[in-house]
């Protein structure tokens, strides 16, 4: 075994303009649970319960779009999604439509290991978090002033914002972006989903990713962060987290892709991630972290930039958002 690895991500497709303290409230948050994920492996936690831990992290900070400070619907409600992967089974286990479970990967974590199903969503996981006894919190817990003057920029602007804290040059009413999803106009394309990525010294890989969606979706949408395979997956070989336009990860089963390519075709991580990226994404923009059984860590993506932090039992860590 190649010893342990980690990587985490809050999104992919960064505006260019973003304000330099935002930059550094982001890195440091990326250091933060990094290193956090670091101290659990070094204290041989195993690789699900340290894609959980650090998850659950980043969905209690409101900086991401994920927990606290998730995005709004469009009647300016939250709904939230989230999944988890163990590789050495590829047991599983997502939920969505979330609207007061304060930690949604851990009820992920919980449709994994006590139910006998991979997936629930809106009533059906609200009604599995009261049974398990998760913590829930009011609807209103999740809001944060930013989303509100965000979503009203969105409806102003008759769109959907990716990155909804930061106004586009020219996102007023009447303006048509030049960026679409699915045929539709959209405004800046950064989208800020959390995911995690390791593999522990047993060489045992997990994958979990968790997101509020899009600012002014459509209630009821789903993205691909809680699709196995899409947004997330993991097995033997690797674990993958994906984040970007989850229109284009559902099309391509991004995340699935990535060990695909390295089984059937026999490449190595970073190559596999490369691969991915240039040739499953069709004219979609999105990102990844990838975690290998041998120890390696890669990430990839075909936007601005990825919010992101990586880091090896060998001393590497790297926290970056730009190419």
């Amino acid at each position: 075994m190649g010893g342990w690895a980690i990587a985490v991500h809050g999104g992919a497709g960064v505006d260019p303009d973003l304000p330099l303290q935002r930059q550094e409230e982001a890195k440091q948050l990326l250091t933060r649970v990094l290193n956090l994920g670091i101290s659990a492996l070094r204290s041989n936690l195993s690789a699900i319960d340290v894609v959980e831990l650090v998850v659950r992290e980043l969905e209690t900070d409101p900086l991401f779009n994920s927990g606290c400070g998730s995005a709004l619907t469009a009647k300016g409600t939250v709904e939230m999604e989230a999944s988890i992967m163990d590789g050495p089974k590829r047991r599983c286990g997502a939920v969505s439509g979330l609207t007061t479970v304060k930690n949604p990967i851990s009820l992920a974590r919980l449709v994994m290991d006590k139910s006998p199903h991979s997936y629930l969503a809106f009533d059906g996981a609200e009604d599995f978090a009261r049974q398990q006894g998760v913590e829930v919190v009011d609807n209103e817990y999740f809001i944060t002033p930013d989303n509100i003057g965000m979503l009203k920029l969105a409806k102003e602007a008759n769109t959907i914002l990716f990155d909804y804290r930061i106004p586009s040059k020219g996102c007023g009413a009447g303006v048509e972006s030049p960026l679409k999803m699915n045929g539709l106009p959209m405004s800046v394309y950064a989208p800020e989903t959390v995911g995690c990525v390791v593999v522990d010294r047993e060489g045992r890989c997990a994958a979990a990713t968790s997101t509020g969606g899009l600012m002014n979706k459509m209630v009821g949408r789903i993205g691909d962060s809680p699709l196995i395979g899409a947004g997330t997956y993991a097995c033997k070989l690797a674990g993958v987290s994906c984040t970007g336009e989850g229109e284009a990860i559902i099309r391509g089963t991004l995340a699935r892709e990535v060990s695909a390519v390295m089984e059937y075709k026999g490449l190595g991580l970073q190559e596999a991630v490369d691969y991915v990226i240039k040739n499953r994404l069709d004219e979609g923009m999105a990102g990844l972290i990838a975690v290998s059984s041998k120890g390696e860590v890669a990430y990839g993506f075909n936007c601005n930039g990825m919010f992101r932090g990586c880091a090896s039992e060998n001393g590497f860590m790297e926290v970056g958002i730009w190419e």
